[in-house]
């Protein structure tokens, strides 16, 4: 995968993208190899993958089995528990910046927002953009982020999976979600998704920041759902 953009403040941003993936090496992490910067246009070289996991979900994944999908997102889990151990935060983790490939292997790609953390928490400029829907409430209202504020997106990005990519909040404005969620409303629990899947949903949705589980506790809660949860969990679990 070759990335290129023009211009003197774009290719700040960049090169900040590239030196931070240059720092991470995870199975479940995008793998640089190679950035190239003597002209413009600059470019990145990463491992080939076939798609995101969002067209994935909506394409040939659409038949996925429930413990297929589990197991996606345990492997994202453990590229997340990687970044939290070392300071690091996304700010965007969505179905549509998980790559995957022909072997069903995942990767976290799109560092272009990731953070390190200095303390426990990162203040985003003003002017940054957000995803609304897959932001928790605190980062959308007060540009606050966290690894807690990943572990909501998490949340979202589980419903993307048992949904096979149905957008987060059908039916909702971003507006309408800011105005709702700060209230206390979260999304009710998909059809056809495990009341174990959704407790995780639920709990990475908690309004206490610190209450919500570290990505150590959600992978090993993924996968032990993933392996105890019954044959209907397990079946095909590597079909797609």
């Amino acid at each position: 995968m070759n990335k290129h953009l023009p211009g003197t403040a774009d290719a700040s941003d960049f090169l900040k993208e590239a030196q931070i993936m240059k720092q991470l090496k995870h199975p479940k992490l995008l793998q640089l190899f190679a950035v190239c910067t003597r002209e413009e246009p600059f470019l990145i070289v990463t491992e080939l993958m076939q798609e995101n996991l969002l067209t994935f979900l909506q394409g040939r994944g659409k038949n996925s089995t429930i413990g297929a999908l589990v197991d996606i997102a345990s492997q994202i889990a453990s590229g997340m528990r990687y970044l939290e151990e070392r300071g690091f935060i996304h700010r965007d983790l969505a179905a549509r910046n998980i790559l995957s490939n022909a072997s069903g292997s995942i990767k976290i790609a799109d560092f272009g927002l990731a953070r390190i953390l200095r303390e426990n928490e990162y203040e985003a400029r003003a002017s940054s953009k957000m995803p609304i829907k897959w932001t928790c409430p605190i980062a959308s209202s007060f540009n606050k982020f966290s690894i807690k504020s990943d572990a909501w997106s998490f949340g979202i990005l589980l419903t993307e999976l048992v949904t096979y990519g149905r957008i987060p909040y059908p039916g909702m404005t971003n507006a309408e979600v800011l105005q709702k969620v700060e209230a206390g409303y979260r999304m009710p629990c998909p059809n056809g998704c495990p009341p174990q899947l959704y407790e995780i949903m639920l709990q990475c949705w908690h309004r206490d920041p610190e209450k919500r589980p570290t990505f150590e506790t959600l992978q090993w809660k993924l996968e032990d759902l993933f392996t105890d949860g019954g044959s209907e969990y397990k079946e095909a679990a590597l079909s797609y």
